[in-house]
Parts: structure tokens; sequence; C-alpha cells
């Protein structure tokens, strides 16, 4: 869900995915929990530059940090047990942010 929507009883646990915090929004309107450490680093979000062309090698590099990590993931994996979550981003683009890749990978590599 875009950050600038606002949050709902169904979103159940939520947490922002993104490196950087949303343009505009204060942590109390946000109701998220920061995962800033689960987020594309710093070098493969400047690459991707939102280029819809690069996203299907842009989920593949972003896949093989969250691999090398996957302690990053331990409370996403733990909110999951407990009922609904939503992934927060910024991004204007519904289809092609690091939310949706992240959910894809939490749903291909299940513990």
């Amino acid at each position: 869900k875009r950050a600038y929507e606002a949050a709902t009883a169904t979103d159940g646990q939520r947490f922002l995915v993104d490196r950087l915090w949303p343009r505009g929004i204060s942590h109390a309107r946000l109701q998220a929990q920061w995962l800033k450490e689960v987020a594309p680093s710093d070098a493969l979000r400047q690459w991707f530059d939102h280029r819809v062309e690069r996203w299907d090698e842009f989920k593949q590099r972003y896949w093989h940090e969250l691999a090398a990590q996957p302690q990053v993931l331990a409370p996403l994996r733990d909110a999951l047990k407990a009922g609904p979550v939503t992934l927060v981003y910024g991004s204007r683009d519904t289809e092609h942010n690091q939310a949706v890749a992240l959910r894809e990978y939490l749903l291909a590599h299940k513990p």
C-alpha cells in the first residue's frame, strides 16, 4: 500500500519497506514500523531509478540481496505468523517497486 493512502483496520501490522522516509508523511500518520534494512541497497535503488525496463533485473538483484541477509526478514516473517501484514512504500508506481518485489520474494521463499 502506498504511504500516502490512509491506514485501515484490515491492514494488520504495517511495515515501511523503503530505504528513505516518504516525503511529507509524519511518523504518526504512517502508522508503520520502519524496516529500512529490508529495502534494496542504496546502490541498487539508484541503479533501478524506477525504470520499468530494468524491473526484471532489479528483482533478481534485490532477491539476491535478500537471500544474502535472511535475518532482516525475521520481523516480517514473525508478523505474518500473527496475521495480516501490509508492506508500505512511497513509490508512485504501484506495480514496479520494492514492496511488490519483496511480497513476491516472501511468497516464493516461505520458511
